[in-house]
């Protein structure tokens, strides 16, 4: 049986299940290899217009400030992701699940010329009194997604870990939700949507 990856910068897998799912591209032409990243920086600072880049049937990602308004920027520590999965939301955040970016850095390991690193988890929504999880998983749960530079490469990597579904802190009608999501395979959904959000940052044609 495969473990999850250790990445730097990616929390320990302890519980539930796992993805690592990554895209990657190789140069023989470093201005171009260059060219690329800058690209891929731009689109990755960009999360509302993710799904610009993933096609129809991707998730719709938007980005909250912790107050809950919406904000066109870079993220930073702090701020709230909202996403439109295809199919049933959350009936208690308006049929949206909510994340909070709990880490942002950009610090390089092994032979990265240049690495960023966004990490989320599972949380409430910010534009609320309501202390439930608005997510199909736990709090417990990570997703982070990286990107780096290497001499002769480009990559995203998106790791998912501890994915637990969420029965006990969301309301009722969540927990209706959360029990039909994961009895459809939600952790086999969730890294098609991942898998189709990593290739398309890469996709440059």
């Amino acid at each position: 049986m495969t473990k999850a990856k250790k990445i730097p910068g990616v929390p320990e897998q302890y519980k539930g299940a796992y993805h690592d799912t990554e895209s990657d591209r190789y140069f023989d032409n470093t201005n171009l290899l260059n060219q690329q990243f800058e690209f891929l920086k731009n689109r990755f600072c960009n999360i509302n217009h993710w799904k610009d880049y993933c096609g129809k049937m991707s998730a719709d990602y938007k980005l909250f400030d912790h107050n809950g308004s919406f904000i066109d920027r870079a993220p930073v520590e702090g701020d709230f992701m909202r996403i439109d999965i295809p199919g049933p939301g959350d009936p208690e955040a308006k049929g949206f699940d909510w994340v909070e970016i709990v880490k942002v850095d950009n610090r390089c390991y092994g032979d990265e010329l240049e690495r960023y690193l966004i990490s989320c988890r599972p949380s409430k929504s910010p534009d609320t009194r309501n202390s439930h999880i608005v997510h199909f998983y736990s709090e417990e749960s990570t997703s982070t997604l990286v990107i780096s530079r290497g001499k002769n490469y480009i990559k995203i990597g998106i790791y998912g870990r501890n994915e637990v579904a969420n029965f006990s802190k969301t309301g009722f009608l969540g927990k209706i939700r959360n029990f039909l999501i994961s009895l459809g395979g939600f952790t086999k959904a969730t890294k098609l949507q991942w898998k189709s959000l990593a290739d398309g940052l890469l996709d440059f044609e």
